[in-house]
C-alpha cells in the first residue's frame, strides 16, 4: 500500500525532474492537491528532500510564501565524500541503511554493492557492546565508501 507521503515525494521528484532540478510550490495548493493538511508536505519536505538526499530546500512564509526545493547536480564521488564527512564517529544500524537507501537511489552503488553493506554494518555482524559497535559500524561504513571513490 502506497502512503500519501510517497505519493507527495514523487510528484515532487517528477515536478524537480521536468523542471531541471528546481520547484517553486506553495504549501497550502499542494495540501489542497492531494486533500492532506500542510504539516504533511512540511514533513515529506523535511524528511524526504534533505541536503544529504541531495537537495537544497528554501522557504519564505506569508501570503505569497513559497517552498523552493532545488537538486543538487553533484558527481558520484563529490557525493560519497559528503557522505563521509557528514558521518561522523559513529553511526546507528537504522541511520547507516538509510544512506545506503540513499546511495542506491543515487546509483552510487549496486544493488549487490548495497545488500552487503547492509549485511557488515547490521547489529548481527557488530556483535560488541555500545558505544562501540556505532564507532566501529561508523568507521566500517566510511572505508567502505572510500574505496567506492
Amino acid at each position: 500500500m502506497v502512503r500519501i507521503s510517497d505519493i507527495i515525494e514523487n510528484f515532487l521528484k517528477e515536478l524537480i525532474e521536468e523542471t531541471d532540478g528546481v520547484v517553486e510550490i506553495q504549501r497550502n495548493e499542494l495540501a489542497n492537491y492531494f486533500n492532506c493538511v500542510p504539516s504533511q508536505i512540511n514533513y515529506v519536505i523535511d524528511t524526504r528532500f534533505t541536503a544529504e538526499k541531495g537537495y537544497i530546500v528554501q522557504s519564505r512564509r506569508g501570503g505569497g510564501g513559497y517552498i523552493k526545493i532545488k537538486k543538487i547536480n553533484i558527481n558520484k564521488s563529490n557525493y560519497l565524500m559528503h557522505i563521509v564527512n557528514s558521518i561522523g564517529n559513529s553511526i546507528t544500524q537504522q541511520s547507516a541503511e538509510a544512506f545506503i537507501k540513499n546511495f542506491l537511489d543515487y546509483n552510487a552503488v549496486t544493488e549487490r554493492e548495497a545488500k552487503m553493506m547492509q549485511i557488515v554494518v547490521s547489529d548481527k555482524v557488530l556483535n560488541v557492546p555500545q558505544p562501540m559497535r556505532d564507532a566501529l559500524r561508523a568507521n566500517i561504513l566510511k572505508n567502505m565508501i572510500l574505496s567506492l571513490i
